[in-house]
């Protein structure tokens, strides 16, 4: 009876330790699990912020760099400072350059171009009377010569661009026996530029030739009275420029008229072309254009005198001579 219970006081004993020990390895293991856990979880917090800390630097940069290209974008806008060019064209020029004026506006945002179209010789007096003039384009050579003599005209800007001719018009249906300068005075009234006027001095100089006016007259000289006796007393519509010439010959008020070709051409459905009068009688009809020194440069800035020579640069351009030739200008470079 002993000996058994000494047995199954041994036997409970062995369980026990079994049971301890079972109990101490799953305590170490939980503590290792915890132990990696919370390891893992470290190493995921440290790279998140890794993370995060580079997100932050690269917003910054790209910021940075956005604010840097405004930046420079609002400086090479603030370089293009605002111009206006006056330019002084011959009226019979109007028409092309309102076309060139849009053209060159519409790429050069900064640049306003102001024309001032008139008869040359009108336009030459305004300048040596001191009007804001950037480029003056004339109808004849005489006034850009008057101003290279007087010194007005920049050096080695001056190009005689265009040639044009003279044509003597009536209105659509007017049935008129005029067939040109060699019966002028059948008509019932003429339209004719004064003698200041290059259209007016050119018919001038084309009835000299023809023996109408006295060729030992200067041109320009001969009053419009002068020519209306010459031709028999017709009576003569003095006009102030070529396009009033036109206007008034194309809304019936007078017969004829002599105007360029170019003007004729752009009011086509309105008159007829009678004649084109011969370079031989007229003289060559040149188209000048030239950079124009102000009486007080100091009241001129660089950025108007640089804007001045670009705009110049495109007008005399391939570019700008196929809208002219559109009007029935002829290349004359």
């Amino acid at each position: 009876m002993k000996k058994l219970t000494a047995l199954l006081m041994a036997l409970c004993m062995v369980f026990a330790l079994t049971a301890c020990g079972s109990t101490t390895e799953d305590a170490s293991d939980t503590a290792d699990d915890t132990s990696a856990a919370e390891t893992e979880d470290s190493t995921e917090e440290t790279e998140d912020a890794d993370t995060a800390e580079t997100e932050e630097a690269d917003a910054e940069s790209e910021a940075d760099a956005e604010e840097e290209g405004d930046a420079e974008e609002a400086e090479d806008t603030s370089s293009e400072a605002e111009v206006t060019l006056n330019v002084f064209i011959a009226a019979s020029l109007n028409n092309a350059f309102e076309e060139l004026k849009a053209n060159y506006e519409a790429e050069h945002p900064n640049v306003t171009i102001t024309l001032n179209a008139a008869s040359s010789g009108t336009l030459l007096t305004q300048i040596q009377e001191g009007y804001d003039c950037d480029i003056f384009f004339s109808a004849s050579t005489k006034e850009i010569d008057q101003l290279e003599e007087e010194g007005r005209i920049v050096d080695g800007t001056r190009t005689d661009l265009l040639k044009n001719e003279v044509v003597v018009i009536t209105w659509q249906g007017s049935g008129t026996t005029v067939t040109g300068l060699d019966n002028l005075s059948e008509a019932a009234s003429i339209a004719l530029a004064d003698g200041s006027v290059p259209v007016g001095r050119y018919t001038r100089t084309a009835l000299q030739a023809s023996g109408v006016l006295d060729s030992s007259l200067t041109a320009s000289d001969i009053t419009t009275a002068e020519v209306s006796e010459a031709l028999g007393g017709v009576e003569i519509n003095e006009c102030a420029n070529v396009s009033a010439v036109l206007q008034a010959v194309a809304e019936g008020s007078n017969e004829v008229g002599t105007v360029y070709y170019s003007d004729a051409y752009s009011e086509i459905d309105r008159i007829e072309i009678l004649e084109h009068v011969s370079t031989d009688l007229t003289g060559n009809i040149i188209y000048p254009v030239a950079q124009i020194t102000p009486l007080d440069e100091s009241a001129v800035s660089e950025e108007q005198t640089a804007a001045a020579e670009e705009f110049l640069a495109y007008i005399t351009s391939d570019e700008a001579m196929e809208v002219f030739t559109t009007y029935m200008f002829l290349d004359n470079r």
